[in-house]
């Protein structure tokens, strides 16, 4: 049974970092740059149901940033600010808290090096991309939580959340 475990959460974990990448593929007009929706952010709120969700979010990060053409800081620097918020967000999963983990991390850390890359201001760019984040987050993420805990049994999802 153990084993079976095992590789529903090896399997659920590379379809989230499989979805991660193809989103932000198929949608890279809008998911790279200062001002950006990217849409594949929705998922940075699976590690309220799911551990597994934590590596795969990293890693599908990583591989994103690769296509998006920023360089090293965007492949590393993205990926290790994915890596903190989905920590976090799983640390506060039974709490409202848990969705803006993405949204501040995101805001407040990629503007770091997005705004000198792209040449603007930093505030500018921590507004764009919070407001950007905060809005796939509540409109995307929270709904796909929503469906995920009504469609998965309690030992699949952690159910007793937010």
């Amino acid at each position: 049974m153990r084993q079976a475990k095992w590789r529903t959460r090896l399997t659920r974990g590379a379809a989230i970092a499989a979805l991660y990448v193809a989103l932000c593929w198929a949608l890279a007009p809008i998911s790279y740059g200062w001002i950006q929706l990217r849409v594949a952010e929705a998922l940075t709120v699976l590690p309220i149901l799911w551990p597994e969700a934590i590596p795969a979010l990293y890693l599908g990060t990583m591989v994103a940033n690769v296509l998006g053409g920023l360089g090293a800081i965007d492949i590393f620097g993205g990926s290790l600010v994915t890596l903190a918020a989905a920590c976090l967000t799983r640390l506060t999963r039974h709490s409202w808290v848990a969705y803006l983990w993405p949204v501040l991390l995101n805001a407040l850390l990629i503007s770091l090096y997005l705004s000198a890359l792209a040449g603007v201001p930093y505030w500018a760019t921590a507004l764009s991309i919070g407001a950007s984040e905060a809005v796939v987050v509540l409109a995307l993420g929270v709904p796909l939580i929503r469906v995920l805990r009504r469609r998965f049994k309690p030992e699949e999802a952690d159910t007793n959340q937010t």
